[in-house]
């Protein structure tokens, strides 16, 4: 299965979680990476530059209605629920949800619902259970549902809620998730087939 879309979703130890994903991403890594980080809501940009010193793609907060394209990562901004739509982004100004702006459920349940089969979704290191419900739709949907093992997170409650919600998820340390998704078949690189 050719995956479209790779969403990570962490709290408490994120930085450093994030940084290992996208330090170990092949710079020709084509797929989209959409990461959303528990924070401040008055924060500032800081994390994309962080994460941008880790890796040569680029790295930006996501605005209202930007196009997703290939071989960029895009990081969630303080504040804003991220939707993921087919093809662009959506900002929302909705509640908090389990007391978290942005949510990790909201932006996994839209891309689940938008991306079908071709989503991967990451639990990672987090101090409560956002995500697992998220991770739980891009399950049913037909998507692949990944989770940090809690045992090597910082914080281990979210990944453990993750594994409570999606039993079937693969469940795998930090350093193994990072080269799993660094190896996942994406739209781009499926060779294609000519016609006779």
């Amino acid at each position: 299965m050719p995956y479209e879309i790779i969403l990570a979703g962490t709290s408490w130890g994120g930085l450093q979680a994030l940084s290992a994903l996208v330090g170990g991403l092949p710079a020709d890594f084509a797929v989209p990476i959409v990461l959303v980080q528990h924070r401040h809501r008055e924060s500032n940009s800081l994390l994309s530059s962080l994460l941008q010193d880790r890796t040569p793609l680029p790295v930006c907060e996501v605005e209202d209605k930007l196009p997703i394209e290939p071989r960029n990562i895009y990081v969630a901004p303080a504040d804003y629920h991220l939707l993921v739509e087919r093809g662009h982004f959506a900002l929302s100004l909705d509640e908090p949800v389990r007391f978290s702006r942005p949510s990790i459920d909201v932006t996994f349940s839209s891309a689940a619902d938008s991306y079908g089969p071709s989503v991967v979704g990451a639990v990672l290191t987090g101090a409560n259970a956002d995500g697992a419900l998220g991770l739980r739709r891009i399950a049913d949907r037909g998507g692949l549902a990944l989770v940090q093992d809690p045992t090597t997170a910082e914080s281990s409650a979210m990944p453990t809620a993750a594994m409570r919600s999606v039993p079937t998820a693969r469940v795998l340390p930090l350093s193994e998730l990072v080269k799993f998704i660094a190896a996942l078949p994406t739209q781009s690189t499926l060779p294609t087939v000519s016609g006779a």
